[in-house]
């Protein structure tokens, strides 16, 4: 129900029902795309609504093509449009940049290639004009541009480095055009030198699913929660009696999985610590949120050799400090202790003032993208911290845990991954079993020239 406050001041959005079961079914509506398509009166009374499929682990829409050998049309624009042929023109004309985003849990192994096809105007300085590839800023190759009649879907093979490919990663193709002949109204004339980035452009990946957790940098993609990308491999669980803080904290939480995901649906799960189904907590992902001493999961307090002890102390290792009043946020990430494929995230304080610096953290991008390791300290310089300055926090980082593979690959990707690595022993490897072969058929053969004499 849409409705306003009184004096018809702001607009305010209802969404309510008789019981749980409809509140969840009203908030449900909000959030599935095909169905908030439907709404248009000012009261809408959701009876029934399609169950929206889960997507697969790592489909990813924002990511490159799960497939070996894709097209440059397979990546999206902005605007979540194939991406077409883009033409430059000038001589100071930008670069074409590209989103050349991998999967969290990609790793890249052996040889990849991008095929570059690109098309160019006539009347180019051959001497000077060049196209270029970038990754991340980093020049890969360049070309010269010959023709000075021009070129028409030419192409050029660019290796791309098997270790600098990351979520974050974007390619960049710059036309450096040059005219053949320069004249003092150059900035007129050069307007007919262009160059054309085709969408048939494409790549050749070779890549595995690798993930080592606890890894809270993992977490600047929402990885491993979004994964899939409704969320419905998680689950996030508060005290029995949860503060406004501790709500608070959820909603900062939530609000950064929801920037991080792209679904046609959310199928977060949310329970208090005494509502938890035991099979949920042993097949999802965790995530508790609280004060020390109400805190969902107290075996988060015994991991690692950081310790939050009492409401003063702090432990680490074998010393120990007294600090006079600790209103710090942590947050920290550990496997699972009832599952060992998959994480514990926590999100806790000491006070609920440590928790404002939790939320500051997981709403302010200026902090969060510096997260890093498996534990972070955050602690404010004053009282009341501008939340807009990221000089007003201090943040620790500890990586306490030793990382392990979260998943292992598929026999046959195994396999595959032993002989790439294992590539220099293969020669001797056929010889000695070509040798063994041979050694094997003389022997029968002998034994059948005995039996017949």
């Amino acid at each position: 129900m849409l409705t306003t406050t009184p004096g018809n001041e702001a607009a305010v959005l209802v969404a309510t029902g008789n019981g749980p079961e409809g509140v969840a079914k009203a908030v449900q509506f909000l959030v599935q795309s095909q169905d908030r398509q439907i709404g248009t009166s000012q009261v809408i009374l959701v009876e029934k609504l399609e169950e929206v499929p889960t997507p697969a682990p790592r489909d990813w829409p924002d990511y490159l093509p799960l497939e070996p050998t894709f097209k440059l049309s397979d990546l999206k624009t902005p605007y979540n449009q194939p991406i077409e042929d883009i033409t430059v023109r000038g001589s100071d004309s930008p670069p074409i940049t590209i989103d050349f985003r991998a999967l969290p849990d990609d790793q890249f192994e052996g040889n990849n290639y991008m095929n570059l096809i690109y098309s160019y105007s006539p009347q180019i300085n051959p001497k000077t004009s060049v196209v270029e590839v970038k990754l991340d800023g980093i020049a890969l190759i360049g070309k010269k541009l010959k023709s000075i009649d021009g070129g028409t879907r030419e192409s050029l093979r660019v290796a791309l480095p098997t270790d600098k490919i990351n979520p974050y990663s974007k390619i960049e193709v710059d036309f450096r055009l040059d005219a053949r002949e320069r004249r003092s109204c150059s900035k007129v004339t050069d307007q007919q030198l262009w160059g054309t980035l085709h969408s048939d452009t494409n790549f050749e990946l070779q890549r595995t699913s690798v993930a080592k957790v606890p890894d809270l940098g993992l977490l600047k993609t929402g990885f491993p929660f979004a994964a899939p990308q409704d969320l419905s491999n998680t689950v996030i669980v508060l005290p029995k009696d949860p503060s406004t803080s501790v709500l608070m904290t959820l909603l900062k939480f939530t609000n950064r999985l929801g920037r991080l995901s792209k679904a046609e649906s959310i199928q977060l799960s949310v329970y208090t610590k005494d509502s938890l189904p035991t099979e949920e907590r042993s097949d999802h992902h965790l995530v508790g949120i609280g004060t020390q001493n109400k805190f969902p999961f107290p075996e988060i307090f015994s991991s690692g050799d950081l310790k939050l002890k009492d409401f003063l102390t702090r432990q680490r290792s074998d010393s120990q400090i007294q600090t006079w009043s600790d209103h710090d946020g942590v947050i920290k990430e550990i496997i699972s202790p009832w599952n060992k494929e998959r994480v514990l995230l926590a999100l806790i304080a000491q006070t609920d003032k440590g928790l404002d610096k939790v939320q500051d953290f997981l709403s302010q991008d200026p902090l969060f993208s510096q997260i890093k390791g498996d534990t972070v300290l955050i602690s404010a310089n004053s009282e009341n911290p501008d939340i807009y300055d990221q000089n007003s926090y201090n943040m620790d980082f500890f990586q306490q845990e030793r990382k392990r593979q979260m998943e292992k690959p598929e026999l046959t990707q195994q396999i595959f991954n032993f002989i790439i690595r294992s590539w220099l022993m293969l020669a001797p490897a056929i010889i000695a079993a070509t040798l063994i072969s041979y050694g094997v058929i003389q022997f029968y053969l002998q034994k059948m020239a005995r039996d017949r004499n």
